[in-house]
């Protein structure tokens, strides 16, 4: 790598605040949201995207579209994006996602979500933190390295999908079905989704998620009566205490992650009756399990079903288990695999940090890719402000997070 050629790129890249706020005033504005959620998808926001695009050198631009017809567009827009390296032996990827979240609540924000508002140097709107700071960040990568006439050392491919908040179905996962060798698995995949406030940790694995549905039928009775019926409500509490023992059970330690080990929490609860005086028939809880790879899920619902048979017996009630998600964690992406070994080589040289490797309990798009065999890593510099009211994006961090990109992108 020439140094005093990256050192202009860095140079180049901090007179690009406005333009960080001009990309994420005009992509806020268009409310990206699948129709699950009440919107038409990211039809016309990759329109402006694909424009800003254009503006740059390539070898390649395509849309792959899902079909989808409960959107106007008819479909979901996938843009790939590729500019051609000194060397074609394998592609350095970034992968964002164009959909939000719908903004929730509008009187806990501050402002309009759909209107930038720049304040304290962070650019306050839905999706700006969520994804757009990675469409931005690795659009003006691609663009201070350009502008300074220097060529990636291999191809670059940008990935702006649909779909990442509602299943990814007609987003990566499409993608990946429909062009199964567009990724390859010595090519270095980024997918600035994740990260911290320092920008050190990259994520490498996920633990896998069960959620627990738990139905407990009875007898209604009145309140003043509780022997002419049967406790629905008293026997779910009950299972929910027995469930507490799934963390001395299950009780692997694995200190890549952050708790350490699995979790079994009790989460939502269904309302049974209305009323204080009479005895619930029907008691719906569930639970969020966040467990390390070491498990097989199966194990864990055996053992809750064990003690479901005998809450059964001792409260004269029946309780049927049902599982809305259960996702078991991909191999993990290996902690020296290439991609953590350059993030952590650009990361040094732009903020003289020492990065660590990690895994995580939540869920990330990155899964949808080790389990096509592709080693990707989930990394970039964010308060976690997503899906939030006010949420946020420091235009610092979009600006160091594409001199760490851009390094990456001039790396032998």
């Amino acid at each position: 790598m020439n140094a005093d050629q990256f050192k202009a790129i860095n140079k180049k890249i901090d007179q690009y605040s406005d333009q960080v706020i001009d990309i994420q005033r005009k992509i806020t504005a268009i409310p990206a949201l699948s129709s699950v959620n009440g919107g038409q998808g990211e039809h016309e926001k990759a329109k402006v995207i694909q424009s800003m695009l254009e503006t740059l050198k390539y070898d390649s631009l395509e849309n792959i579209v899902a079909p989808d017809d409960t959107v106007e567009s008819g479909g979901r827009p996938n843009l790939i994006f590729r500019w051609k390296g000194q060397s074609s032996e394998k592609t350095i990827w970034i992968m964002a996602h164009m959909d939000v979240v719908p903004p929730g609540e509008l009187g806990e924000w501050d402002s309009d979500p759909y209107e930038v508002v720049v304040k304290d140097g962070k650019i306050y709107g839905r999706g700006t933190e969520d994804n757009q700071q990675a469409i931005v960040s690795s659009i003006l990568a691609i663009k201070a390295l350009q502008e300074e006439g220097a060529v990636p050392a291999y191809d670059i491919g940008l990935a702006f999908v649909a779909d990442e908040e509602t299943g990814s179905f007609f987003g990566i996962k499409h993608v990946i079905k429909e062009q199964p060798n567009l990724f390859k698995p010595h090519d270095l995949i980024f997918i600035p989704d994740a990260g911290d406030a320092e920008g050190v940790e990259i994520e490498v694995a996920e633990k896998s998620i069960i959620w627990i549905k738990v139905t407990t039928k009875g007898k209604m009775t009145h309140g003043s009566t509780p022997a002419s019926g049967a406790n629905a409500h008293k026997a779910g509490a009950h299972l929910i205490v027995k469930m507490e023992a799934l963390y001395a059970i299950f009780d692997k330690n694995d200190p890549l992650y952050n708790p350490p080990i699995s979790t079994f929490e009790p989460t939502q609860k269904e309302a049974n009756v209305p009323n204080v005086n009479t005895i619930p028939g029907q008691d719906v809880f569930y639970f969020d399990c966040r467990v390390l790879p070491d498990y097989d899920l199966a194990e864990i619902k055996a053992q809750i079903r064990t003690w479901a048979d005998e809450i059964e017996t001792q409260f004269g009630v029946s309780i049927d288990l049902s599982y809305p998600q259960e996702e078991t964690a991909p191999p993990a992406t290996a902690a020296d695999a290439p991609a953590a070994e350059a993030l952590k080589l650009a990361i040094k040289e732009v903020t003289g940090k020492t990065a660590k490797t990690i895994g995580i309990g939540g869920g990330t798009v990155a899964a949808v890719f080790r389990h096509a065999g592709l080693p990707a890593v989930c990394w970039c510099t964010l308060d976690d402000t997503l899906h939030a009211p006010n949420e946020y994006s420091k235009i610092d961090n979009a600006l160091s997070d594409a001199k760490v990109f851009a390094h990456v992108f001039l790396q032998k």
